[in-house]
């Protein structure tokens, strides 16, 4: 059974910062780009960044470049987002998602940056 299980979510003000974790299991998380996006109330979802299998190439929206890191590593199965210089506008909920063949999706953390 495949799952993602993302965590580290929660209430920061603005400035601060958090990381994410996303942890895989049920399937071959090494042979698997990942990526997380994100979803705001009443926009679509969007893509924040990927990193490719082996963890050798990262791409990032430009709203969060130079702020967000996101790594990987394949011995524990588990992809991270470190989320640094916190704004109100990334106020989200969290995706993590694999992707090669099939596309598997996690149920989300909840991000808020508020003071």
């Amino acid at each position: 059974q495949v799952q993602l299980v993302e965590s580290g979510g929660g209430l920061v003000q603005p400035g601060g910062s958090l990381r994410l974790s996303c942890s895989a299991s049920g399937f071959l998380f090494s042979s698997y780009a990942m990526s997380w996006y994100r979803q705001a109330p009443g926009k679509e979802r969007e893509l924040v960044a990927t990193i490719t299998s082996t963890g050798g190439s990262t791409n990032y929206v430009d709203s969060v470049k130079g702020r967000f890191t996101i790594s990987r590593r394949n011995a524990k199965n588990t992809v991270y987002l470190q989320m640094n210089s916190l704004k109100p506008e990334d106020t989200a909920v969290y995706y993590c998602q694999a992707s090669r063949i099939q596309t598997y999706w996690g149920q989300g953390t909840q991000v808020t940056v508020s003071s």
